[in-house]
């Protein structure tokens, strides 16, 4: 929206002269049910009354708060009654001749509710018909709630009053009270940012429990709407969420710092999940109404210790401003993973072979885009910090965590951070607070690895250099590090940095490869020896980075690389295994190994591996390989050998078994032919099975968007699926299925519905985005290049943050892989004159076209 940003020097001027004490908040929703007021237009709205006493530094001074609201009826500061038609402009109220020391304002607003994910979230289940909220608030729409001092440095205490529906459930920061008739007045809270208030109301289903520690017994709860109950396994969410509560307390020596903890699923919701201060929303397509692998078990594992651990690092101690964004997530998700490998009991001890195969594919993709940045990005407003939500602020933040730790060693870390939680508890820091901390335990001078790892972008190269003499004994052995150049268009300059690795020598044992050995050392320049190596007889493969303590790409040398090409699938523990197939992945994106070998490799490898979610990240790159990488002549010969490929894998695996169920997904993703797509028809209807493979609701509707995007489903059979399917879920996937048909008319109604409207909710449009754009039907998609030139600037200026980012991505003509893309992207660079954000945006989108364009030409070479 115009008029909503915040620069950091307004905010860093604002915090110099104020400092808030205490917010009351009164709410009155208890029109919510039937959707509001009529005065926010298309949204209906609640009223809302904030009372705020702040201190000033200065008598006579002038400031704001934030607010961003259809109607302002009253402003009163100090008693005296301010013209709001003067003061509220542009999301904000203006404060005049301050006070010296105590002032109190209380802003009478009307506030609306949103179907965008952002501030107060209103969703009506097709299923009982009943309204349900809740509120999202970071990075800053706190203030569409109530009137704020929209910065996190503004900490205060919050006491919210909320009048609500009879017969709803209201949930807060602090523990929920017995309503007075239909009001519930909670206790304040302790002193803590903006962002992390929440409130979540309706007729929620809960289940409760406890976490006893040391005497102390702390409430938890876990909500989500009654239609998805039945779905609910709370004892296996409370279970994981105790064993974040021990392990984060024990390693962090502090207790956890808030009255309670309630996790509440909840629809429609943008992120994974938001870590408001003892109420953590979660996305509720995590409360599994199907079948699921237990790859999806472990994401929402990491995502409930994700959000716990923010608890302490995020909202305990919060970042000054938005540049330590990164800290905030990274140490969250480096935890989370921690916690899921080393706390005892843990069912997913291998969490560090997911993260390589995932987080850090997401990291290196996002560092070798022409956005690329320091870990510790420049963020200058409030535009800047929301595109900033990417593969660095979480994946290569998280990783150089995992490289810090190895660097200062894992008790002195954790010491560090025990130090940092106690010294800054409920206030305000910089990177160099905890990075001052952690000098002090490790005894490590950390300034030049700060500036080397997280003010400088790009990846480092690692190869082993291996000399060997006739009897197979290692002569020298030396690591070389590389520094390429940023990707054209990227500020900064490629630097060598410190890296601390694990070198691993493998030998093949019975058709099996198994490490025979480990050293761990410093890298650091071009070119590092290592002596210990020499005279040692070489191994069938040497493996740098084992262990992936560090963050770089990695080369094998040529012996080595001959044997994992052929035994990839033969390392006997998986991340071992996860960083080869990583490795084989990065050369494919890099035009360094041609589409068609890379499927090769993985149909040669990925029966024997056991990680399902290595197997699922593997179908995902080998159809993106085919889609984007592969040469067109060459394409349907690729994609047909691997649907061949998946439908064998589907027969032969164990039934009932994770893997059955991934290979069938991944059969219906790329179902051709007629035959196979009879098959998808016969699997619906009943008159074909598959042993063990249950064709249940979520894989029923991957069967009919397939079967849509191919023509073999109509209207008339989407509806009958959704007849079966009355609930959002369905509407979202029938919404999907219908965007997919290959028809002229069937893509002229989703774009319409998307670009031309601005009615969808949030889910909804991104289900459409989800149907509309299908890899097979790439010319009947190809008008639409134009068109998205033609409105992408006005939907971005026009519609929430979240809406026109899921648009400027999701519809770029990211299929239509040639030099006439990039020539219109060119062009619109530069004669529309978009903000930074956007300019990004599109840019990190034609970075994609380019490096697809290499790809393809390597691969039409081989």
């Amino acid at each position: 929206m115009p008029g909503t940003n915040l620069t950091r020097d307004e905010a860093q001027q604002r915090a110099r002269l104020l400092t808030v004490d205490a917010y009351e908040i009164d709410l009155d929703l208890s029109g919510a049910q039937e959707g509001g007021d009529a005065a926010g237009g298309d949204h209906g709205t609640f009223r809302s009354v904030t009372t705020v006493r702040f201190d000033s530094a200065e008598a006579g001074a002038d400031s704001f708060i934030d607010l961003v609201a259809p109607a302002v009826h009253e402003v009163r500061l100090n008693g005296e009654a301010l013209d709001a038609g003067e003061v509220f402009k542009d999301s904000r109220i203006a404060l005049t001749g301050l006070r010296a020391g105590r002032n109190e304002l209380r802003v009478v607003a009307d506030c609306a509710y949103t179907n965008t994910g952002e501030g107060l979230h209103r969703f009506v289940d097709p299923v009982d018909q009943q309204a349900y909220l809740y509120t999202q608030f970071e990075v800053p729409d706190a203030r569409r709630v109530y009137a704020s001092f929209e910065q996190p440095d503004l900490k205060a205490t919050f006491q919210f009053t909320v009048k609500a529906p009879e017969g709803w459930t209201v949930i807060s920061n602090s523990p929920t009270p017995e309503p007075n008739g239909n009001v519930w007045r909670f206790a304040p809270t302790p002193r803590i940012s903006t962002y992390i208030t929440a409130l979540i109301a309706g007729p929620y289903h809960s289940v409760h429990s406890t976490y006893e520690k040391d005497g102390r017994s702390v409430p938890l709860g876990i909500y989500c709407r009654p239609s998805l109950a039945e779905h609910l396994d709370a004892e296996q969410i409370f279970e994981v969420t105790r064993q974040g509560f021990e392990w984060f307390q024990e390693k962090f020596d502090y207790a956890y710092p808030f009255a309670k903890y309630d996790q509440l699923f909840v629809p429609e919701f943008n992120a994974g999940a938001m870590e408001n201060a003892g109420a953590v929303t979660i996305r509720d397509q995590y409360v599994f109404r199907s079948k699921v692998t237990d790859a999806a078990y472990e994401v929402r594992a990491e995502t409930i210790l994700h959000e716990l651990a923010h608890m302490w690092f995020g909202d305990l101690v919060t970042m000054e401003w938005w540049n330590d964004l990164w800290l905030n997530e990274s140490f969250a998700t480096y935890t989370s993973i921690a916690c899921q490998a080393y706390a005892p009991g843990s069912k997913w001890p291998h969490s560090w072979t997911t993260f390589a195969n995932s987080m850090k594919t997401w990291a290196y993709r996002q560092d070798q885009l022409p956005s690329t940045h320091p870990i510790m990005a420049e963020i200058n407003d409030l535009d800047d910090v929301l595109v900033n939500f990417d593969g660095i602020t979480y994946a290569k933040g998280a990783s150089v965590l995992k490289q810090l730790v190895a660097y200062v060693g894992m008790d002195e870390f954790f010491q560090g951070v025990q130090a940092y939680f106690k010294a800054h508890a409920f206030k305000n820091t910089r990177l160099s607070d905890l990075l001052g901390a952690l000098e002090e335990t490790s005894g490590r001078d950390l300034k030049t690895w700060s500036k080397k790892w997280l003010e400088t972008a790009g990846i480092n190269i690692l190869r082993p250099e291996i000399e060997v003499d006739a009897q197979g004994v290692i002569t020298s052995f030396a690591v070389k590090q590389e520094a390429p150049a940023l990707p054209p268009g990227a500020k900064g300059e490629p630097v060598l940095r410190p890296h601390r690795i694990a070198i691993g020598s493998y030998e093949l044992t019975d058709g099996k490869l198994v490490r025979t050995g480990r050293i761990e050392l410093d890298v650091d320049g071009a070119l590092t020896p290592v002596p210990q190596l020499a005279g040692t007889r070489r191994p069938a493969v040497f493996l740098l980075n084992d262990d992936d303590l560090s963050y770089a790409k990695v080369r094998l040398d040529e012996e080595s690389l001959k044997v994992v090409t052929e035994h990839l699938g033969d390392f006997t523990e998986s991340l071992p295994r996860a960083l080869s197939w990583a490795s084989a992945w990065d050369m494919t994106r890099d035009a360094e190994l041609p589409a068609r070998d890379y499927l090769a490799l993985v149909r040669s490898g990925i029966g024997k591996e056991s990680d399902i979610g290595v197997v699922q990240s593997l179908h995902r790159q080998v159809k993106l390989a085919l889609d984007l990488y592969a040469a067109p002549e060459w394409r349907e010969t690729g994609l047909a050998a691997w649907t061949a490929e998946t439908l064998e894998q589907l027969r032969a695996a164990e039934a009932g078994s994770d893997h059955q169920l991934a290979w069938a997904r991944a059969f219906a993703a790329s179902a051709r032919t007629e035959e196979q797509l009879d098959l998808l028809l016969g699997l619906l209807d009943g008159t074909e099975e598959i042993s063990g493979l249950a064709v249940d609701t979520e894989l029923r509707w991957s069967l009919v968007q397939r079967l849509a995007a191919t023509g073999r489903a109509d209207e008339k059979a989407i509806a009958a699926e959704l007849e079966r399917d009355k609930t959002s879920a369905g509407e979202r996937h029938a919404a999907t299925a219908r965007a997919a048909r290959p028809t002229d008319r069937a893509k002229a109604e989703a774009w319409a519905s998307v670009v031309e409207s601005d009615r969808l909710p949030n889910a909804v449009q991104e289900a459409v985005i989800g149907g509309f754009v299908q890899t097979d039907q790439r010319e009947l998609l190809a008008s639409y290049t134009a068109k998205y030139f033609d409105a992408v600037k006005d939907i971005w200026n026009s519609r929430s943050h979240e809406m026109a980012q899921q648009i400027v991505v999701g519809l770029y003509p990211a299929l239509q892989v040639s030099q006439e893309t990039l020539d219109a992207t060119d062009a619109w660079l530069a004669s529309a004159e978009p903000s930074a954000a956007l300019r990004r945006l599109i840019t990190e989108s034609r970075a994609g076209i380019e490096r697809a364009l290499k790809a393809q030409a390597a691969d039409a070479a081989a």
